[in-house]
């Protein structure tokens, strides 16, 4: 067989997993989990990065981890490099990590600071717009340096985060409402004068999903995160409808606080099946972060904040990210796909930018609930995937109470997967 009929082969392979995916979830029943062909094989994982990660806005990072001109971080999507740094305006631009020559990565490490980037190949080099300055004297007479800057990838930041979508047109979702609300949301907590303390990234074998479904939900935390109820309410939000009355008590108590230092509170969710939510929710009585003694983590509280009972705001975005706003430092969760049966969780820790480590805070202490937390859950899911590549499994029912927010989560999935698919 040539090239020619084996690329023939390869394409008609996908057209089928394309109508299999698409019948798959035009049938699955809304409140059970999915068929395993989409928790375990290559070819509708392949379909997932096209459909998903490659068309839908995907958290990257934060605004203070590029504070100065010439400050990037570089994200793997998949197999796109990309790479996020402040120009000289002060704006986040977002770009693929490929030099326009022969295609070499540009920014070889996770983070750093540059004043122009040089391909460490031939040395093309590139401003912070990605504009192409040098391709050095050997190119034609004829050759064009601006047509040959850096390939653009669509950036938007809201309250500090910064998204991208690697699509060729964004979105039409109603995005930017979200972005509005988050920035003022955000407000209180002065992203730009926060730092990175510390981060964490997790290999996890499992599929990206069962990474987002097992957050998604609390039912299991009572039997696998005693650190994390130290601290955390297993209600998902202010409507929760297991939520008894002394919890409900508690939090208007303390919105009626949150009102009194202009904090924001109001649950607020947009797009198809709530994709992006905001909602601060009370922590534990008498406890103030999510630390294992629920005591301060930090001695300088973020922004504004005075409150140090402040509970957590939850923000989620789908397709891959969840947050922990507290009073005196933020955490954000990212996941990424590796394949049909890996995933890269990160997790960042946030203070503020003037807090001394081992004088304000300890990373260990910082960390600790988490790090912990996300432990239980890389074996939960990676138990979890392994019964489901058994022939033993079929799809299994949701909790309507315990569990509507998986629900909402595969019903959102299912519905971009089915109109993207559609719209080619």
């Amino acid at each position: 067989m040539n090239q020619h009929d084996l690329l023939n082969v390869r394409h008609a392979s996908l057209d089928e997993a394309k109508t299999t995916m698409s019948e798959l979830l035009e049938n699955r029943a809304s409140n059970y989990s999915l068929d395993a062909q989409l928790y375990n094989d290559p070819h509708m994982f392949r379909i997932d990065m096209e459909e998903i990660f490659q068309k839908e806005w995907l958290f990257v990072g934060m605004t203070s981890e590029i504070p100065k001109k010439g400050d990037y971080i570089t994200v793997d999507v998949g197999q796109n490099s990309l790479l996020i740094l402040r120009d000289a305006e002060g704006n986040v631009n977002a770009f693929h990590n490929t030099c326009r020559h022969r295609g070499s990565v540009l920014c070889t490490e996770h983070r750093g600071k540059v004043a122009n980037l040089v391909c460490p190949y031939h040395q093309w080099t590139y401003d912070l717009k990605g504009n192409l300055l040098f391709a050095g004297t050997e190119m034609n007479k004829d050759f064009d340096l601006k047509q040959h800057g850096l390939k653009s990838v669509f950036c938007k930041t809201g309250g500090g985060f910064i998204y991208v979508c690697l699509g060729k047109t964004q979105p039409d979702d109603g995005f930017d409402d979200y972005l509005a609300t988050l920035d003022a949301y955000m407000e209180p907590y002065d992203v730009e004068n926060t730092k990175l303390a510390v981060e964490s990234t997790m290999y996890e074998r499992a599929n990206w999903k069962l990474v987002l479904e097992n957050n998604r939900e609390c039912y299991h935390c009572s039997g696998s995160h005693p650190e994390l109820l130290n601290t955390l309410l297993e209600w998902d939000d202010t409507e929760d409808p297991r939520a008894p009355q002394d919890f409900h008590d508690h939090y208007n108590a303390q919105a009626a606080k949150w009102d009194a230092e202009g904090i924001p509170h109001k649950s607020k969710s947009f797009g198809e099946v709530q994709r992006n939510r905001i909602v601060r929710m009370p922590l534990k009585k008498g406890t103030q972060v999510m630390t294992m003694d629920g005591s301060a983590a930090c001695t300088k509280p973020l922004g504004r904040i005075q409150n140090r009972e402040l509970g957590s705001m939850r923000i989620l975005h789908l397709p891959n990210s969840w947050n922990h706003m507290q009073s005196d430092h933020f955490i954000v969760f990212r996941v990424l796909p590796v394949s049909a049966q890996e995933s890269i969780v990160t997790t960042k820790w946030f203070v503020h930018k003037d807090a001394v480590e081992g004088v304000d805070y300890d990373t260990d202490k910082l960390r600790r609930v988490w790090d912990a937390t996300n432990e239980q859950d890389k074996v939960l899911g990676e138990r979890n995937q392994l019964g489901i590549n058994s022939i033993g499994y079929q799809p299994g029912p949701y909790s309507e109470t315990f569990e509507f927010g998986v629900i909402n989560f595969l019903e959102w999935y299912s519905n971009t997967v089915k109109k993207n698919l559609k719209a080619k």
